[in-house]
């Protein structure tokens, strides 16, 4: 059984207590799902040749909400401890060095949290070429890197900000996650 985990989230800039709370709720029904569809792979393998459909969906489906449990979990872990600059080391330095500078990755961050459409900018660290890997991943799980660590999550579905901005001020929101980011959370991931 997954735990839903707590977090001390302080009070944010352009994120709204509400929109915190709604959206923790959110991931707590991610993890009531998580748990769920355990039990029901569970139940239907006690016959798994006539279940072999339904166990093939709920499979499909335990993707989804496993991927929308962990991210949201990296998510709300970034704000723990209030605002943070960015600490030197490895992280930092590989920003730099693959971006340009230390703006010029928050730049492409931003760029890439621009994106059409529901999902989640997610930062990897690929320890194999020791390099930061940014990519957009649909929903919660399609596009999911292999072989690397989540080091940054950053939640680009609606109920991340709808209270708070309307779909055309989600800059404004993007901006505001950077502004409340604690980036020793980040680097300490790498």
């Amino acid at each position: 059984m997954y735990e839903i985990k707590t977090f001390t989230i302080p009070k944010l800039k352009g994120i709204s207590e509400n929109t915190i709370k709604e959206h923790l709720g959110l991931y707590a029904g991610y993890v009531k799902h998580v748990n769920l569809i355990h039990e029901k792979i569970a139940e239907l393998k006690q016959d798994s040749e006539k279940n072999a459909y339904a166990l093939a969906e709920v499979n499909r489906r335990l993707g989804f909400e496993f991927g929308g449990m962990k991210n949201h979990e990296y998510y709300f872990e970034q704000f723990e401890g209030g605002a943070k600059e960015v600490p030197e080391g490895t992280f930092k330095t590989l920003a730099e060095e693959q971006y340009g500078s230390w703006e010029g990755f928050v730049a492409h961050v931003s760029g890439t949290a621009m994106t059409r459409g529901v999902g989640w900018v997610l930062v990897y660290f690929d320890a194999s070429v020791h390099k930061l890997v940014c990519t957009w991943v649909d929903e919660q799980h399609i596009g999911q890197l292999a072989d690397v660590h989540i080091v940054f999550g950053l939640d680009m579905w609606e109920h991340s900000y709808m209270l708070d901005y309307p779909p055309s001020e989600k800059k404004k929101y993007i901006d505001a996650f950077f502004e409340n980011l604690n980036w020793e959370v980040v680097a300490g991931r790498v």
